[in-house]
């Protein structure tokens, strides 16, 4: 399986992953998250790869995280309700998203995706 990349071509910090990765010579697919977020499969793949608690894949600086209250909401909310809230709402995901080998980075730091990607 090859690499996926979901962003958000209005992000900054999803433009500077796209660019790493295409500075390192990454062959890759872009999503554009909005208008496509990963399916509840999707995302039960890539938490499963991280290392990262569920709450991490929220964008808790995103209007939408704020509008709906999730900070308290996701508190008493299942795992599987979080995931499927997270499918529902491309904007609720933290992003950018890289998938692919069995591996999975969220947001975007350089000496990670060296870490992830180039090995």
């Amino acid at each position: 399986m090859g690499l996926v990349y979901y962003g958000y071509p209005k992000c900054g910090t999803c433009r500077k992953a796209k660019k790493w990765l295409e500075t390192n010579n990454l062959d890759f697919q872009e999503v554009n998250i909005a208008e496509a977020p990963p399916s509840v499969e999707e995302l039960g793949k890539m938490i499963a790869a991280s290392d990262l608690e569920l709450k991490k894949f929220f964008n808790v600086s995103g209007t939408k995280y704020r509008e709906l209250n999730l900070k308290d909401k996701l508190l008493t909310m299942t795992d599987e309700e979080k995931i499927s809230l997270l499918s529902s709402d491309g904007m609720l995901i933290k992003r950018p998203i890289v998938f692919g080998d069995g591996k999975v980075t969220v947001g975007f730091k350089e000496e990670e995706f060296d870490k992830v990607w180039t090995n």
